[in-house]
């Protein structure tokens, strides 16, 4: 039933895109953890991974209402990303089931002097991880706001950063990361390592592998990764 609510990606000119969708070990904590990847009317495309709270039939019912109101308010105002999740939180109790939730909302856009863009906002997700061209890796912790359902009315602050060609971005849920047996930060910096050792991998065998390396193994939530991929010669 999760897999059937995912979508499929769109064909992006000029950019290596690829998902991985994991379920929970255990078939009863059916999750709420999704990705998104639509155009938008102006050409740039938006880029989605969230979670929300929960591991039931009910966060993955809830998953799906709020991912469809989220491509709706991207679609229909071109609006930067965190004006977007500012209407998203503020609506999202009158009109959903779900109490709390994490995301992060992106736009990739075609930069003026060449290249790609991303602009994004994070409200209480795990941050995205950037691999540069040069071999540097590190988290974008820009835009860094409090998780949906927890004050509706606070604004959002947002993040920007120039993709150069060589440029790989991955956007995950914590599933990827988080542990019982280890703080947050062991997690994120083992992610970081893994994916500074795998960055000459292609895209697919990047993702694949970050999945058996970084993921915990006594983790039982369901994981979500969206990357992408900036290639030297489009």
């Amino acid at each position: 039933m999760q897999r059937y609510l995912l979508p499929q990606l769109p064909r992006l000119a000029g950019v290596e895109m690829t998902v991985r969708y994991l379920p929970a070990p255990d078939a009863s904590h059916v999750g709420g953890d999704w990705y998104d990847a639509f155009p938008l009317p102006n050409g740039d495309t938006a880029l989605v991974v969230g979670d929300v709270v929960g591991h039931d039939l009910e966060a993955a019912a809830g998953m799906a209402q709020l991912r469809n109101m989220l491509r709706a308010y991207t679609w229909a105002q071109d609006d930067p990303p965190h004006h977007t999740v500012e209407r998203l939180d503020q609506a999202m109790g009158h009109i959903t089931d779900v109490s709390m939730a994490t995301l992060v909302l992106a736009r990739l856009e075609t930069a003026p002097s060449g290249g790609r863009a991303l602009t994004w906002t994070n409200a209480g997700h795990p941050p995205p991880l950037l691999l540069d061209p040069v071999g540097r890796t590190g988290f974008l912790g820009d835009g860094k706001g409090i998780l949906l359902g927890a004050c509706g009315d606070r604004p959002r602050p947002q993040g920007h950063v120039h993709l150069h060609p060589g440029s790989t971005i991955l956007l995950y849920t914590d599933g990827l990361i988080e542990s019982r047996r280890q703080p947050l930060d062991a997690g994120l910096q083992r992610l970081k390592d893994d994916a500074a050792d795998l960055r000459h991998r292609q895209l697919d065998d990047l993702v694949d592998d970050l999945l058996v390396r970084s993921r915990p193994a006594d983790n039982d939530d369901d994981v979500a990764v969206l990357a992408i991929r900036i290639p030297r010669n489009p």
